[in-house]
């Protein structure tokens, strides 16, 4: 395949370096540099020294979280265009092209001609404070882990009669308790000092079902929801849109959730569902319904996480609290609702 066209540069990120690929005229030329600043300031030396036009090209990479956001950052604090691409969408382009080759270099080809053959959207960049909210919950979610597990071992000492050594690990689950109260007291404070984050947070609030805790940790990940077009891109986003298996008359799979999402918002949406089934009227509502079906329990909540996603949508793009007369004429026309 001979892709011809505006330049575009497809870039592998790890956590030490940058595998670069420069597609221009259907021709590849490769890069290996630095990921710091010092790598950065490098590819824009080597792209003028290619001809390359930097306010023209198109870069691309996958979504790699903490390695590939810098990046991002850097070069489109200059002025560039860049795409941060799921890495699925990737994979299965390369699927269709028959690619057998696997290493960075390769890797980096690839983005390239993806971006070349599918010219994906242009990534926004997450504002500041975003990031810093993003930065607190990943922290917090840390140390619950770590609660979690030293919890789990003082449980097995006490069983096993080792009361002095239990006694002395719950002196360190006390300060981790203090330190997890204070990082939720210093999310509510990071939100209630930025407006646009206090008031996102207090519409998704105003769902029966959703808390501070969860309003953080979507903001903190997802940003601007207004950014989506629809609720449903939203979800997608996130992973909790349906996933059918059927194919003619031979193959009839149960429809699932297609968890090529946020992972980590998918949990954080598990215990909101089973709360909103109890006390979100709307959504009691329709998981009654199809409970009456024979839905599985684990459809139902999932059903319900996609709904609670519309639900934020709703209420952010309106910006409007929370009105289940309002809201249950707006998804009438859902599946479901």
């Amino acid at each position: 395949m001979n892709f011809v066209g505006t330049p575009v540069v497809g870039i592998d990120v790890s956590k030490s370096k940058l595998d670069i690929a420069l597609l221009k005229n259907g021709k590849l030329k490769s890069k290996v540099l630095p990921n710091n600043r010092d790598g950065y300031a490098e590819l824009i030396k080597w792209l003028k020294n290619q001809d390359v036009t930097l306010d023209a090209v198109h870069i691309c990479m996958e979504s790699t979280g903490v390695y590939s956001e810098p990046v991002a950052l850097a070069l489109s604090d200059m002025g560039m265009k860049v795409s941060v691409v799921n890495p699925a969408s990737i994979k299965g382009f390369g699927q269709s092209l028959i690619i057998r080759n696997k290493n960075d270099k390769a890797d980096a080809a690839l983005i390239a001609r993806y971006c070349a053959a599918m010219s994906p959207a242009l990534w926004q960049a997450p504002s500041h404070e975003q990031r810093q909210l993003r930065a607190w919950n990943e922290h917090l979610a840390s140390l619950k882990d770590i609660r979690q597990q030293q919890a789990n071992r003082i449980e097995a000492l006490e069983f096993a009669n080792q009361t002095e050594v239990a006694a002395h690990a719950k002196t360190h689950l006390d300060w981790l308790d203090k330190q997890i109260k204070q990082l939720e007291n210093d999310i509510d404070d990071h939100i209630d000092r930025h407006p646009d984050l206090r008031h996102d947070a207090e519409l998704i609030e105003s769902i029966p079902g959703l808390g501070r805790g969860t309003a953080a940790k979507v903001l903190g990940r997802v940003g601007n929801l207004r950014r989506f077009g629809s609720a449903k891109e939203l979800a997608a986003y996130i992973g909790v849109t349906p996933r059918q298996r059927q194919s003619g008359s031979s193959v009839r799979g149960r429809t699932t959730i297609t968890r090529m999402g946020c992972r980590d918002l998918r949990a954080a949406l598990y215990m909101p569902a089973l709360t909103a089934i109890r006390k979100n009227p709307l959504l009691r509502e329709f998981a009654n319904r199809l409970q009456s079906t024979g839905m599985a329990k684990m459809a139902v909540i999932a059903a319900v996480m996609r709904k609670l996603v519309h639900q934020m949508y709703g209420v952010v793009r309106s910006r409007k609290p929370f009105d289940p007369n309002h809201m249950g004429k707006r998804l009438a026309g859902e599946h479901g609702i």
